[in-house]
């Protein structure tokens, strides 16, 4: 693929199977540079592409030419808008079939108590007429378009078997054969699937109802204050640095930062905690949250496709349209597996005729192998899964990049944590000044300010903080080593700043005891220095988080080994390891370091997962087999990420480790019923122990069991909130 390409949704019209998805995923992606993940369960395909080779029109015009339609995908209101209209159509197509087949059904149910209601048999042939050419329509329309490309899927199968029963039936009445006709089971077979797809894309739109509900969250008019008088626009209205209101009860209209006021606002949607946040004065509030109380005068600083709700649902879609590994094999097997139906019915037919010599009984026999095959169940399995996963995964606060990071999550063996940010709160506060004889307090912070101002560690950060208001003094000849120390030169005096390790590098004697006692307290120290002559040592304390202790628990019972990598001395990395209740821990580490430690890891074969949220923890990130950014970290980590967590707290990543796993036991219940579905039914049809009708009535309902077993996952609830 070339540097420069495109990206966009096509949606599908026209999929009915795994065959379907197969087949038009593998024509798109022999289109030069194009790499295509069509979805069954979303009916989308997203497709990456070389504009220099290729565009949108000829990506269209190749679904096209497989037996499909596409549109570019448009907002979900529209598609949903759309697909409401496709779905009162096909039910209005359901219920006329319904209504012709009811006389035809009645038969069938009087004949099981050996009641015969005599139906005239050019009445039976003018009801299943129109049932089986005009509602069975799309049926050929599928079938002509499978077989124009060589291959099969589940409306071949539909319309081979249905029209066998048709045909045959018109013979016998045409040539007065004394033998049963089967008009009903053509035009009730058809009816049947027609009822199972409804159903199925219902179920269906409830997969999806997370999404949807992320998009129902905005609201539509916002409050604006312009020229100093406050007026409606509509959210689509808002720009950047706009001035609004959000009232008691309302939601946030767009991203901002509080400029007046104070309130209180629910964020679950985006955090998926449950206690409301306190908003003041420069605090950032977010699009869709609901304001609990007290008016708040904001500025827009994002707008649009920018706002951190329209990030997550776009994360959302992105996870339910992409493909989890697991879902290869059924691939694999769907497309190969009409050619094999196909086949088998030939032999029914064949064996039934060669034994009994009877040709009705004979096709029946091979009409309901080849409706009862259909690989409907077998391509739903898994990616109706991962779409009512997803949607769950973002409606408490965990974004997963896609279906591959989700699957592999209930692997993970081992998991890094970054201490500082992750196990910690990532806001170390000074505690104690502790200038050498001869100096003092403000004489200790002032230098140390002035040489901490161009400094990106946290601890200067930090420190800077906590020399409000004093304004630090210009250096010069500033020089950093990263996740050490500093030099530079203040009123023409050389300084070192940093690590007490990086200032005994340098020749200075520090007093080793009273460093090592506060380390032990788990407290981080940077020492000042000139002309080796120590100046004074500062402090800092980064609290763990209240809940790391926990979600380390947490962790560990899931049988997950933890390590923490810190920056920090042995004795200040080993202080914070026990309070947080872990047990292996590295210290010293370098940020450039920490990928080499996840890879060692991975070395070892082991399936590891990095947990972190700043700058420097982006390589290791990358390196991880899975990945998690806090959402409180640098922008860099979140892309490097895998899964973000909106939530800064540790017990999210065991909650998105858990739900890999429960997701994952239920793409294998659901490719098992799948595959028993048709390894019990397929010989049943074969040995004449299932009519048609029956076969049809199961085939629908398998799908349906398939998607109704996914949304058993919406019971699914994180640990954190069960205690």
């Amino acid at each position: 693929m070339s540097n420069a390409e495109n990206h966009c949704e096509l949606q599908i019209v026209g999929m009915r199977c795994a065959s379907c998805s197969s087949r038009l995923e593998k024509s798109l992606n022999q289109l030069h540079d194009v790499n295509a993940v069509v979805n069954l369960a979303t009916e989308k395909a997203s497709v990456t592409f070389d504009p220099s080779l290729t565009n949108v029109d000829a990506l269209i015009k190749a679904v096209q030419d497989t037996g499909f339609d596409a549109h570019v995908a448009r907002d979900f209101a529209a598609e949903k808008l759309d697909r409401a209209n496709q779905f009162r159509k096909e039910k209005m197509v359901f219920y006329i079939s319904l209504a012709l087949i009811a006389p035809l059904l009645l038969k069938m149910v009087l004949m099981i108590f050996d009641i015969h209601l005599p139906i005239p048999t050019w009445i039976q042939w003018l009801l299943a007429t129109p049932v089986q050419f005009w509602a069975g329509a799309r049926f050929y329309r599928g079938a002509w378009g499978s077989v124009k490309h060589g291959s099969g899927n589940m409306d071949l199968l539909v319309a081979l078997g249905t029209s066998a029963a048709y045909f045959m039936s018109c013979a016998i009445v045409l040539f007065n054969l004394h033998q049963p006709v089967y008009f009903e089971a053509g035009a009730t077979l058809i009816t049947l699937v027609l009822l199972g797809k409804l159903l199925e894309a219902g179920a269906k739109n409830r997969a999806t109802s997370a999404l949807e509900a992320l998009f129902n969250l905005q609201p539509k008019i916002a409050h604006v204050e312009r020229d100093g008088v406050v007026i409606d626009v509509p959210v689509g209205q808002f720009r950047p640095d706009d001035i609004f209101v959000v009232r008691p009860g309302e939601s946030v209209p767009v991203d901002g930062v509080v400029l007046e006021g104070s309130s209180s606002l629910d964020e679950s949607m985006l955090t998926g905690e449950s206690l409301p946040q306190a908003k003041e004065t420069d605090d950032k509030v977010y699009a869709a949250t609901m304001n609990q109380h007290g008016v708040i005068k904001c500025r827009a600083i994002a707008v649009g496709s920018r706002t951190q709700l329209a990030a997550v649902i776009r994360l959302v879609e992105q996870a339910q349209g992409s493909k989890a590994a697991i879902q290869k094999m059924a691939d694999k097997i769907s497309g190969v597996f009409v050619p094999v139906v196909l086949v088998l019915a030939t032999l029914t037919f064949a064996y039934w005729f060669a034994v009994e010599g009877n040709f009705s009984h004979a096709l029946i026999n091979a009409v309901s192998v080849l409706v009862i095959a259909c690989p409907c169940a077998l391509g739903l399995a898994t990616p109706i899964t991962i779409v009512v996963a997803s949607g769950l995964a973002a409606n408490n606060g965990i974004l997963v990049k896609d279906a591959a990071s989700l699957e592999r999550a209930h692997k993970l063996s081992v998991l890094v944590l970054d201490k500082t940010g992750t196990l910690t709160e990532g806001k170390p506060t000074v505690t104690e000044l502790i200038p050498s004889v001869g100096n003092d307090n403000a004489s200790l912070l002032r230098i140390a300010a002035s040489l901490g101002q161009h400094s990106t560690h946290p601890l200067s950060a930090a420190l800077l903080d906590y020399a409000q208001p004093l304004v630090p003094q210009p250096v010069s000849d500033f020089v950093e080593t990263p996740g050490k120390g500093l030099r530079a030169t203040l009123d023409g005096k050389s300084y070192v700043m940093g690590s007490p390790a990086f200032l005994s590098a340098q020749g200075v004697v520090l007093d080793e005891p009273s460093i090592l006692a506060l380390q032990q307290q788990g407290k981080s120290i940077i020492a000042v220095a000139h002309n080796n002559e120590p100046l004074g040592y500062i402090a800092f304390a980064d609290q763990l988080r209240p809940t790391s202790v926990a979600a380390v628990a947490r962790l560990r019972e899931m049988g997950i080994r933890i390590v923490m990598l810190s920056g920090d001395n042995d004795a200040t990395a080993r202080a914070i390891a026990q309070q947080a209740g872990i047990a292996e821990y590295l210290a010293e580490v370098l940020p450039q370091d920490k990928a080499h430690h996840v890879n060692s890891y991975k070395a070892e074969q082991h399936i590891v997962g990095m947990v972190g949220d700043g700058i420097n923890d982006a390589p290791a990130l990358a390196a991880a087999d899975v990945s998690f950014a806090m959402k409180s970290g640098s922008d860099i980590a979140i892309e490097a990420a895998d899964i973000t967590l909106m939530r800064s707290d540790l017990n999210s990543v065991a909650d998105a480790i858990d739900l890999s796993r429960v997701t994952l036991a239920k793409i294998r219940q659901n490719l098992f019923f799948a595959f028993a579905y048709n390894v019990l039914g397929i010989p049943l049809a074969a040995m004449g122990l299932l009519n048609p009708v029956i076969a049809g009535g199961a085939m629908a309902m398998s799908s349906l069991s398939v998607v109704s077993n996914a949304l058993l996952l919406k019971k699914w609830r994180p640990g954190y909130s069960k205690k």
